[in-house]
């Protein structure tokens, strides 16, 4: 569609044939293959393949088929949800063969494959000035600036869509908290819920996830014909690049807390029937309903609170980013990540600008939420998001990623911690010492005979 002539092979031929069939007046530009041999030969040297399959083994094995037939600065390219050390080690394993490979993070659900996605590559950045004019051209635009960009070598692409998926965990289960709030606490209907999320979806919250939640909530079922929301098993998938954020921020040391409850709560919510079990035995907790004085003001609190819950998702996001950038040598663009995810990708919405700006100013800021914009913005909304989670709790409304934004602020921004009781029982059981407040060269403490206790 945007003018560029493809060949396309998939292992299925009749798959192959299916899809030109239905390719209407873009045949021209298309040219189905049946054999590896004869989707190679239609290719011209040198052949920048794409491999969109299921993530792990798979691209091993199509890999592994396409290398015989391959030639010199033949570029590989994977553009699924790869884990980004699987991209990193298939990177390495091409560096002396000729070849060379690409990881491609692509974002964008199927609207974006469609009509264009969000880019993240990763790899060497002459492999990526070969491929530029076609990968931008099929990139989402935002106000004309495609987004698509080379992010580093090796892993670098398929880093940044990892940590992309674990913002959206976090920001999914955060607006799913807040509908908790709003069906079980305020019992109010979906389609009442609905027109909230779209009256948001106008003002500071504006995002593609706010704004297709708004779209789900008034869809009706055409079986039952009520809303599709209320029929829907509450269990839900995954398919593990949000797990791999929260490893990976372990692995750095990282706080993402709002990922890792994001994980937590999927897990959970698949154990259905072991829930339904529990609340048979444990019952609910045994307080009064949620009633609110004014409606209105708390339903603006929770619009607040979910902004805040926000802003603490992508602030981890982005500090996870950093700290890769360091360890790999990736030098990731913070402000242009920021940029490519405007359009085309599921986490887009219209603070990711002020993220652009927030960063460029301040390239080398320790958080976003220590930035100048960003830090007004925690303030506005801390006492929100507050009133917010301590509502939920006393009334026994699960809130675990709203509850882990209030404690990483809490945590983040007090000087000092309580962490020097944890070293003092660290030195005491293990002696494993602590630094003093005075500086002093004296890194044990007084227990004595306790100390092996």
């Amino acid at each position: 569609e945007k003018g560029n002539t493809i060949a396309v092979f998939n292992r299925t031929a009749a798959r192959t044939k299916e899809f030109y069939e239905e390719a209407g007046d873009l045949k021209d530009r298309i040219v189905p293959c049946e054999t590896i041999e004869e989707f190679v030969a239609a290719i011209r040297p040198p052949r920048p393949i794409i491999i969109m399959i299921q993530a792990g083994a798979a691209v091993d094995q199509q890999m592994d088929l396409l290398r015989p037939h391959l030639e010199k600065n033949d570029i590989m390219i994977d553009a699924g949800n790869a884990n980004f050390r699987d991209t990193m080690r298939r990177f390495d394993a091409l560096k002396d063969s000729g070849l060379t490979f690409i990881g491609m993070g692509v974002s964008g659900g199927e609207e974006g494959a469609r009509h264009g996605p969000s880019i993240m590559v990763g790899g060497a950045e002459d492999s990526w000035k070969r491929v530029e004019k076609v990968l931008t051209s099929i990139a989402a635009k935002y106000n004309d600036d495609p987004c698509v960009a080379w992010l580093g070598e090796n892993g670098a692409g398929h880093f940044v869509k990892t940590i992309h998926n674990g913002i959206e965990y976090a920001d999914m289960q955060m607006i799913a908290e807040i509908y908790g709030i709003l069906r079980d606490g305020l019992k109010m209907s979906a389609a009442e819920i609905g027109e909230v999320f779209g009256q948001w979806n106008k003002g500071r919250l504006e995002s593609y996830l706010i704004e297709i939640t708004e779209k789900v909530l008034a869809a009706k079922d055409p079986i039952a014909g009520g809303p599709i929301v209320d029929m829907i098993l509450d269990k839900a998938g995954q398919k593990g690049t949000g797990k791999w954020s929260a490893i990976e921020a372990q692995n750095m040391g990282v706080p993402a807390t709002g990922i890792e409850a994001a994980v937590a709560a999927r897990s959970i919510s698949s154990f259905k029937t072991e829930r339904e079990a529990a609340e048979k035995i444990l019952g609910l907790p045994d307080v009064p309903a949620l009633a609110v004085a004014d409606k209105a003001a708390f339903i603006h609190d929770l619009e607040s609170a979910l902004l805040a819950g926000k802003i603490g998702a992508y602030a981890q996001g982005f500090a996870v980013m950093s700290a890769a950038s360091k360890e790999y040598n990736w030098n990731l663009p913070m402000p242009t990540i920021a940029k490519i995810w405007r359009a085309g990708c599921i986490i887009r919405s219209q603070f990711l600008d002020e993220i652009t700006s927030a960063f460029t100013k301040a390239p080398d800021a320790a958080n976003l939420i220590v930035t100048p914009a960003f830090a007004t913005m925690v303030k506005d909304t801390d006492g929100a998001l507050r009133r917010v989670v301590a509502a939920a709790a006393l009334h026994g409304l699960p809130v675990p990623a709203l509850a882990s934004a209030l404690g990483y602020f809490d945590s983040y921004r007090r000087g000092r911690g309580t962490a020097n009781v944890i070293q003092a029982q660290r030195d005491f059981f293990g002696a494993h010492g602590f630094d003093r407040l005075d500086g002093a060269d004296s890194h044990h403490g007084p227990w004595g005979s306790g100390l092996n206790a």
